[in-house]
């Protein structure tokens, strides 16, 4: 009688866990993927947005971003990846402490965005670092010679000390980089470059600031930005779950994040949308 009820019971979770996983399946979704900290791993934001881009059940997708920004490179990954995303599906930016210079940079190609009102935005610009030690090494008898393929091969290495040919160089490369960024702003914003010019000197805004200028679509938090996402994919008064799809980092990419984030010297030199602090 006991192994009858036992058996009974199995069957009874396997058709309930069956039904639930064909309910889930099928049901509507909206996903919220975070973008947390300094943007430097990409791949993984790039898996997950691929993932809700093929998931059909998936209708929108909310960006959570809390972030001062991070290289150029792996902020224009993710930049071109909501691009691809939004051409299928609705995209909604929600903007918690931070989301500045490369925070916003790929906030931009949401179809909205919300921010609170004393989030930190802006930081529009480009930064990178040359460290040189070249005195402290002569007064430390320490002499350092870099075997070289042309002038500027060793430009950003530590030991040389930039000309002001070398600084102009780096000047005009970071000019181009900077345009860019204003490039892909007006893409999606409703704001003319020569008006964006203006403000986008590297200085912050408030949320609400940001809203004036056009920076932002509207004020509210994430369940704002998720009741957003709804209505542009036409669930508005339907049932939708709402699933958050993440890849935890590890370790070692924590401290590396952390390196940068609190302006620790890097080893290697990269392009930075990135927030001074």
């Amino acid at each position: 009688m006991k192994k009858k009820i036992f058996i009974g019971l199995i069957i009874v979770i396997v058709i309930l866990y069956i039904i639930s996983y064909f309910t889930y399946r099928s049901s509507p979704k909206i996903a919220v993927i975070d973008i947390k900290g300094v943007i430097s791993d990409y791949m993984s934001v790039i898996d997950n947005i691929e993932k809700a881009h093929r998931d059909k059940s998936i209708k929108a997708v909310v960006i959570a971003v809390d972030s001062p920004g991070g290289a150029v490179g792996a902020a224009q990954e993710i930049y071109s990846a909501l691009q691809k995303l939004r051409k299928d599906k609705p995209v909604v930016v929600s903007m918690g402490n931070v989301a500045a210079s490369g925070g916003y940079y790929i906030s931009v190609p949401a179809n909205v965005i919300y921010a609170n009102p004393g989030t930190i935005t802006g930081s529009i610009g480009v930064i990178i670092q040359h460290v040189s030690v070249s005195k402290v090494l002569d007064k430390i008898g320490i002499k350092i010679e870099n075997i070289k393929s042309g002038k500027n091969k060793d430009i950003l290495y530590p030991n040389n000390q930039l000309t002001p040919q070398q600084k102009q160089l780096l000047e005009e490369t970071i000019k181009d980089v900077y345009n860019q960024f204003l490039e892909d702003i007006v893409r999606y914003r409703p704001v003319d470059i020569n008006d964006l010019k203006q403000y986008a000197d590297g200085r912050i805004f408030t949320g609400r600031q940001a809203k004036k200028l056009k920076l932002v679509d509207r004020l509210g938090n994430i369940q704002d930005a998720i009741k957003e996402a709804k209505k542009l994919a036409g669930l508005e008064g339907k049932t939708v779950m709402v699933i958050r799809l993440r890849k935890e980092e590890g370790l070692l990419q924590k401290m590396l994040d952390s390196k940068i984030s609190t302006g620790e010297l890097i080893s290697f030199p990269r392009f930075y949308y990135l927030m001074s602090f």
